[in-house]
């Protein structure tokens, strides 16, 4: 008894002991061991690495699906000790892999298909965006029959000062102390000085929810417990498959995320990580990504939404201001104040 009881109390103080994956799945019957570490569902990517898979029969794949802040500690302690750990990585933190491209732990790698990519999608020739995905105002359509959808965050606020009671902890966006994408998103937004301190102090006001991932937001607006997600990237909603969930791509500014491709500077299998880098890139595989969501077209005259409107967060060095630990800490601070009472347990 006592041996277990030692046994238990480690556990509890080294959480490190406990695989930090969400989940992992195995595609290929090869020999050659290739793992994959990515933030996006499985569900969602799983007919892209079998494609893959089929084309590259000598591989036995591995992916492994993460949460953003875990997957990038992970990647830099990897990077730190020199040790290998992923042979490639995929992730919507991008401001995180920014950082870790930045710090020398990435491989670089040029084809015609990385080359082919706007600058926006590639930096050092170390990192490369894959997707095309707008960050989007999510409700819930039988809320709002009689009652006008919130096109842009301007309508949003007066939605919400107008009638407050309505709204009352009904809004959703992600807690951003837990989503790296929900930071990254949080902090373009802080850069928008005419909106962002607005919308927090509304937020504020209603007792607006935050709560740590697409999936519990998505079905909370589903199901009616939330009339509107801030925020949401939109190949989620479309992966969920919620008729009761529209979308609006805001009309004052619409966040674009591409999803950051890297190949770790000790990764064993460099060979194949470039072969599903230039993969990815391919126009089958876009067509791919377009239909479970990952790609969505923005163009003005498919969206209604004007060239000035779109913001494509590149990858590039500003990035990195995002993980100042000042900057970080005043971000952190501001957003568990705004959300103390509506936040989700």
């Amino acid at each position: 008894m006592i041996r277990v009881f030692c046994l238990l109390l480690l556990l509890a103080l080294c959480p490190s002991l406990a695989p930090a994956q969400e989940t992992t799945e195995r595609f290929g019957q090869g020999d050659t061991p290739f793992l994959i570490r990515s933030t996006t569902d499985i569900a969602i990517i799983r007919p892209l690495i079998e494609s893959f898979a089929a084309r590259r029969s000598d591989l036995a794949i591995t992916y492994e699906q993460w949460g953003s802040n875990a997957l990038f500690e992970k990647s830099r302690e990897d990077c730190r000790r020199d040790e290998p750990g992923a042979d490639a990585i995929l992730s919507s933190a991008v401001q995180q892999m920014v950082w870790l491209v930045n710090g020398g732990c990435a491989s670089p790698y040029r084809s015609p298909e990385t080359l082919a990519l706007p600058s926006t999608r590639r930096w050092r020739d170390e990192i490369w965006g894959i997707t095309t995905e707008p960050a989007v105002i999510a409700y819930n359509k039988a809320a709002f029959a009689g009652h006008t959808v919130p096109n842009s965050r301007f309508a949003l606020l007066d939605a919400l000062r107008n009638d407050p009671d309505r709204f009352r902890r009904k809004i959703a966006t992600y807690d951003i102390a837990e989503s790296g994408l929900g930071y990254l998103f949080a902090f373009s937004d802080s850069l928008e000085a005419t909106t962002f301190g607005a919308l927090l102090e509304s937020f504020a006001r209603v007792d607006a929810v935050a709560t740590c991932c697409s999936a519990e937001i998505i079905a909370g607006v589903a199901e009616g417990r939330y009339l509107v997600a801030y925020n949401v990237l939109g190949s989620y909603v479309t992966s969920a498959a919620r008729p009761e969930v529209a979308t609006i791509l805001p009309e004052d500014y619409t966040l674009v995320l591409s999803r950051a491709y890297m190949i770790p500077r000790q990764a064993r299998q460099k060979g194949a990580a470039t072969g599903l880098l230039d993969f990815l890139l391919t126009a089958e595989a876009r067509a791919m990504l377009d239909r479970v969501g990952l790609i969505t077209t923005m163009e003005a005259s498919e969206t209604g939404l004007p060239l000035s409107a779109r913001r494509s967060i590149a990858l590039a060095p500003p990035l990195l201001v995002a993980l100042d630990s000042n900057r970080r800490a005043q971000l952190l601070k501001l957003w568990k104040d705004t959300f103390a009472a509506g936040s989700v347990p």
